[in-house]
C-alpha cells in the first residue's frame, strides 16, 4: 500500500467508534493521537480505515527489532504450543536459557527477570539497599540512593517520589523517602552527594522521557570511577537505551562503562508481551533470599523464549551496527531542517529529540500523523523519534521529509504526503 495523493488521515468511523469504546471504559492515563492500529509490520503498521504509517515510535523502543519480527514470533508460538506459565514454585526448562544468555550479553553474573520495566526498577532499588545494609554496613534504615534531575524511571510510587515531574508526582503523596537528587550531568553535584549511607547512583545513560537527552561526554565513566571509589552500586537504567537502540548493545557502552547492574526492559519482550530483568554481579544480586522478591509471571517460559531469541538476535551485533550506520543517517537529515523551525537535534543511534520552534509538540505530531508518519511529543516542544531498528534508510529521508513540511505549513493545516516507491519500503521479510 502506498500513501494516496488525497487521503488526509482524519480520523474515520471506524477510528471514532473505536476510540469512543476505549474512552468509555478505560481509564484516563494517556492520551493518545487520534489514530487505532490494527496491524503491523517491520516499520509500519496500519490502522482501522486501511491507512499506513510509518512507526518512527517503536513502542518507545520496545519493539526495537519491529513488527512481527519472524524469529520472535516463532520463539512466541512454538512456547505457547508447549507451556506459558509455571510460577516461579517450579522450575522450567525456559529459565535457566534466558538467564544464562542475557548474563553473558551483559557480562554479569546473574539475573532477576520481572515484567515491566518500572518493576526492573523497584528490583533493582531493593537490591541496592539490601546490599548497603548487608555488604557495605550502612546501618539500617540510612539508605540513600543518588538519582538525576529530568529522569523517568516508571511511575510507581517509589519512583515519582524523586522524580520531578509534576505531572507524575502530584497528588499521590506521602513519598518513600531515601532519595537524593542532582542534576542530571553534573559529576561535581554528584560527587558532593556521596556520603557514608549512600548505597547506589541511579542513572539513565542517556534521558529518554527527557527529551533524549545525551549527558556531557565523559559523565558516565566519572559516574563509574566515583562509585567504585566510594564502594556504592551504580544502577544503568537502560529500559529505553540499551539493546541495540543507541548504536551499542548498550548505551554505557558508548565511554566504555560497564555498570554495577543493568536495568532492562521494553525491547526485551520483542514488542510481544512484557519481558524486564535486573542483570547484575553475584555479590549484588546475591543479597536476595528466597520470599523477599519475586513475580507470579517473572520468567515465565513465553517470556523467557521470548527474552532468548531477543539476545540472541542482538549477539552477533548487526543490529547495533544497523542503528549506529543509519542513526548517522538519522541525524544528518534532522540537522539539515531549517534552523527557523528546530531549534536543538540531539541524536544518539536511532533515537532522537527534536526542540521544535514555535510549534506544540502534540500539534507536529498531528501533522505528521496526516502524513503517515506516527511520533511522539514531550516536555511541551520537543519530538521524539525512535523508528525500529529494521527501518530502511529510505524511509527515513521520507519521514524526515514529511516533518519538514509540516514545520514549514504556514496555515498548519499539512498536506498529505506524495508517498514514496513500494520497492523503498517493503517488508525485508515478506516473500
Amino acid at each position: 500500500m502506498t500513501s494516496s495523493s488525497t487521503d488526509t488521515r482524519l480520523p474515520g468511523v471506524a477510528t471514532e467508534q473505536a476510540i469512543h469504546v476505549v474512552e468509555s471504559h478505560s481509564a484516563a492515563n494517556y492520551s493518545p493521537l487520534p489514530v487505532v492500529v490494527r496491524e503491523g509490520e517491520e516499520a509500519w503498521v496500519w490502522d482501522v480505515e486501511g491507512n499506513r504509517y510509518l512507526d518512527m515510535l517503536a513502542g518507545y523502543g520496545a519493539l526495537n527489532f519491529g513488527h512481527r519480527h519472524p524469529a520472535l514470533i516463532a520463539a512466541a508460538q512454538e512456547q505457547l504450543e508447549r507451556l506459558t506459565l509455571t510460577s516461579r514454585a517450579f522450575h522450567s526448562d525456559q529459565l535457566g536459557v534466558f538467564c544464562t544468555e542475557l548474563a553473558e550479553l551483559c557480562g554479569m553474573d546473574l539475573v532477576l527477570p520481572m515484567n515491566t520495566g518500572a518493576e526492573a526498577v523497584e528490583t533493582a532499588l531493593k537490591m541496592a539497599r539490601k546490599w548497603g545494609y548487608q555488604v557495605k554496613g550502612i546501618p539500617e534504615g540510612r539508605a540513600k540512593i543518588i538519582v538525576a534531575g529530568g529522569n523517568f524511571h516508571g511511575r510507581t510510587i517509589s519512583v515519582i517520589s524523586f522524580s520531578d515531574d509534576a505531572v507524575a508526582r502530584r497528588g499521590f503523596g506521602p513519598y518513600t523517602p531515601g532519595f537524593v537528587s542532582v542534576s542530571y550531568g553534573d559529576a561535581e553535584q554528584l560527587e558532593a552527594a556521596i556520603d557514608d549511607d549512600t548505597a547506589a547512583v541511579l542513572i539513565e545513560p542517556v534521558q529518554g522521557e527527557g527529551g533524549v537527552v545525551i549527558p556531557p561526554a565523559g559523565y558516565l565513566a566519572t559516574v563509574r570511577r566515583l562509585c567504585t571509589r566510594h564502594n556504592i552500586l551504580m544502577l544503568a537504567d537502560e529500559i529505553q537505551s540499551g539493546l541495540g537502540r543507541t548504536g551499542t548493545t548498550f548505551a554505557c557502552d558508548h565511554e566504555g562503562v560497564t555498570p554495577d547492574a543493568y536495568i532492562l526492559g521494553k525491547a526485551l519482550g520483542g514488542g510481544i508481551l512484557p519481558v524486564s530483568a535486573v542483570v547484575s554481579t553475584r555479590e549484588a544480586l546475591g543479597v536476595f533470599r528466597p520470599g523477599e522478591h519475586g513475580s507470579t509471571f517473572g520468567g515465565n517460559p513465553l517470556a523467557s523464549a521470548v527474552g532468548t531469541a531477543v539476545v540472541r538476535l542482538l549477539k552477533e551485533g548487526t543490529y547495533q551496527e544497523r542503528s549506529a550506520q543509519l542513526g548517522t543517517h538519522l541525524e544528518a537529515l534532522l540537522r539539515a531542517l531549517p534552523s527557523e523551525h528546530v531549534s536543538a537535534v540531539r541524536c544518539r543511534g536511532l533515537w532522537a529529540g527534536v526542540d521544535v520552534i514555535g510549534r506544540v509538540g502534540r500539534d507536529v505530531c498531528m501533522g505528521l500523523l496526516r502524513r503517515g508518519v506516527l511520533a511522539k511529543d514531550t516536555h511541551g516542544s520537543t519530538v521524539r523519534l525512535a523508528p525500529p531498528l529494521v527501518v530502511k534508510s529510505a524511509e527515513l529521508q521520507w519521514a524526515v521529509e514529511q516533518l519538514a513540511a509540516v514545520l514549514a505549513a504556514d496555515d498548519r493545516s499539512d498536506l498529505p504526503p506524495e508517498g514514496i516507491s513500494p520497492s523503498a519500503v517493503s517488508p525485508q521479510w515478506r516473500s
